[in-house]
């Protein structure tokens, strides 16, 4: 997906292909090492590419997608840990393991002993993309699909 937005400061990450890092967070309890790199995005379908690339044995933030995501694995292995009607679910994914899910379920993603790199597709709705969770699932940042790709991101 090619961007659609015109180039400038409201979307210097897409514009550049960067990696932006996430490190340790002392608001969690569990090791966080990710970066993200946006590959294209349309304000007009509010959609989103980007890969996604973590450390070994890291997680990134617990979070819960709005919309439609699209995922594809690309290198190592990739495990995502969500509950669904009460009950703990946890996936392993390896390199070419595909998945596509309708939103709304609250995960942590995690890298096997070799790290993971994985390719995602998500649908922002009303413009909000997803919101980072703690405890309980209590909401502590919204993210819009403008903040992403600007690199504008809780941290």
């Amino acid at each position: 997906m090619a961007s659609t937005a015109p180039p400038g400061p409201t979307n210097p990450l897409a514009e550049r292909g960067e990696w932006l890092h996430f490190g340790p967070d002392p608001r969690f309890e569990y090791p966080i090492d990710y970066a993200i790199r946006i590959l294209g995005w349309s304000p007009d379908t509010q959609t989103v590419d980007f890969l996604g690339r973590w450390a070994p044995h890291s997680y990134c933030h617990f979070h819960r997608h709005l919309g439609a995501t699209t995922s594809l694995v690309l290198a190592g292995e990739h495990h995502t840990m969500e509950t669904i009607a009460g009950r703990e679910v946890h996936q392993v994914r390896n390199a070419g393991d595909y998945a596509r899910k309708a939103g709304g379920e609250a995960h942590m993603e995690f890298a096997g002993a070799q790290g993971s790199l994985v390719f995602f597709s998500m649908q922002a709705i009303d413009g909000q993309l997803f919101d980072v969770l703690g405890r309980a699932e209590r909401v502590l940042a919204q993210t819009t699909l403008a903040a992403f790709v600007a690199g504008d991101l809780p941290r």
